[in-house]
């Protein structure tokens, strides 16, 4: 019982005792109060004993209480002392390497010091030396001056005319050298690759002329063909631009006309109305509009396999359909669809074995003589107007100049330029492509004479080998060795220009002999 219930109590007893004194007997009240007093004595003792329980029961609880704080406090003021400690160690090992690198810090300071003062004396010992070497090589100078009689200036034109002149003499003693290593090595590395590239592509021989051959099955188809008062041919002229000529050849009437195309439309006509019999002007205007179509069918695919067969794509469908229609064009005799082919084949595999990018040589290659397929509507030359078509539709700058300077019309801007060059040269100069007369070849042949007797100094040349050699004859008073090597130099090049133009191939080389006296 606590201390608040015994005073609560102690009330009621007080308020029992006033109650019953004020409304009872003064007997009753006297009993009632002495027994009231009785009670209320023994209730204050028994109060009494539970308050001094409490109070030490509360007297226990709080002796135990304040002995765990205190033992708390002393356990967290000795960790934190312990603490206290680790931290003032760890801050004394710090001060002790900060003075130790500190101490190092001003030995190094004081080593640098010494150095630099070390080094300013050096220098100044040099400086005094220095001028000490520019003194004496002045009064050198001078001595020199008087003992040879002429001024620096003059001495160092002298040497450096002597020096001009060996070296003059060496240069065009290295030229030849180096022209002659050049020449062994670059033309074993050209034979090399171009065997290669010919060994490796397999071309079929193609020789086709301007007029075409149709086999009839008897001579009297021939009258049929003509029709009456000559009309059957007349529509057939008529409708496929051609001439048809039917002479006394056996069997057959000949079909004339330069333009490819046409020839072929006309050829495959005329084929077809040799099988079914019917020759009429109708018949003619609807077979001719039928194997037009066929024919567009066939440039077409040929255009798309030409792009096949040589791995580039990408190719606008114009550019596909002008590619396939040289199979039906030839020029010195070779059909110009195979030679596009082949040349891109050839450039392909040269660009690999050089390192260059094999996609544009087989491009330019494939596309060099697109311009060839374009009617005369459009002026121009071959290579110009197929790099402008080229380049309408879309195509790379790399094959465009490739296109347009395989005929050194314009100055060659990449390396698979030359390569598409070269590959031209070799599918045409190969045996069995084309045919050359004997007055395009003495025609080269005086040609290659004029270039060489058009330099200072020559005095008589002669081209032999079919053209691949000039012997040259100079005056020795006007040509010396160096002049002669930068005349071989032009004469190379220009006679390169030549043959490229021609679609020859010839790489020429000279010979320069300086006759006695």
């Amino acid at each position: 019982m606590d201390i608040i219930g015994i005073a609560v109590a102690v009330v009621a007893i007080i308020a029992g005792i006033g109650a019953g004194y004020a409304f009872g007997s003064r007997r009753s009240v006297n009993a009632l109060l002495k027994q009231q007093q009785e009670e209320g004595q023994s209730a204050l003792l028994k109060a009494s004993e539970d308050a001094k329980e409490v109070l030490k029961t509360a007297e226990t609880e709080k002796t135990r209480i304040v002995s765990k704080a205190e033992s708390d406090a002393r356990q967290r003021i000795s960790e934190a002392d312990a603490k206290i400690a680790r931290r003032r160690r760890d801050m004394d090992d710090e001060d002790e390497r900060i003075r130790r690198r500190r101490s190092e810090l001003d030995k190094r300071m004081e080593r640098l010091e010494q150095r630099d003062q070390q080094f300013n004396k050096r220098q100044s010992r040099l400086d005094r030396k220095e001028n000490e070497l520019q003194k004496s090589e002045a009064v050198m100078i001078e001595k020199l001056e008087v003992i040879a009689q002429m001024t620096v200036d003059e001495a160092r034109q002298q040497l450096l005319d002597s020096i001009e002149l060996d070296a003059r003499n060496d240069m065009a003693r290295i030229i030849r050298q180096v022209e002659a290593e050049a020449r062994e090595t670059a033309d074993a590395r050209a034979r090399s690759l171009i065997a290669m590239a010919i060994q490796r592509l397999a071309s079929e021989q193609v020789n086709e002329v301007s007029v075409s051959v149709v086999h009839l099955p008897s001579d009297d188809m021939k009258g049929r063909i003509i029709g009456r008062n000559g009309r059957n041919i007349r529509s057939f002229e008529l409708a496929t631009g051609v001439d048809v000529v039917v002479d006394d050849s056996p069997e057959s009437v000949t079909i004339s006309s330069f333009d490819p195309v046409r020839r072929e439309v006309a050829k495959r006509t005329m084929a077809k109305l040799v099988v079914d019999g019917r020759i009429h002007p109708a018949r003619i205007e609807k077979l001719v509009e039928d194997t037009r179509a066929e024919v567009e069918q066939i440039v077409r695919e040929e255009g798309e396999r030409a792009a096949y067969e040589t791995g580039i794509h990408g190719l606008h469908a114009e550019v596909l359909n002008l590619l396939g229609t040289l199979k039906f064009r030839t020029s010195y005799g070779q059909n110009q669809h195979m030679h596009a082919i082949e040349t891109a084949h050839i450039a392909g595999m040269i660009a690999m074995e050089l390192g260059a990018d094999v996609n544009i040589a087989k491009a330019g290659g494939l596309l060099h003589d697109i311009g060839k397929a374009i009617d005369h509507n459009v002026e121009g030359t071959h290579a110009q107007i197929g790099a402008e078509f080229v380049k309408r539709y879309g195509g790379k700058d790399a094959v465009v100049n490739c296109i347009a300077a395989h005929h050194h019309e314009v100055e060659k801007e990449c390396v698979e330029a030359f390569i598409v060059e070269a590959a031209d040269a070799i599918s045409g100069a190969r045996p069995g492509a084309r045919r050359e007369s004997l007055d395009s070849y003495i025609k080269r042949v005086k040609q290659l004479e004029e270039i060489a007797n058009g330099f200072d100094g020559v005095e008589q040349s002669y081209a032999l080998q079919a053209g691949r050699e000039i012997r040259i004859i100079v005056r020795p008073e006007v040509v010396d060795d160096y002049s002669s090597s930068r005349a071989i130099c032009s004469i190379r090049v220009r006679s390169k220009c030549m043959s490229s133009a021609r679609r020859g191939g010839w790489s020429t080389r000279s010979k320069i002999n300086k006759p006695s006296g």
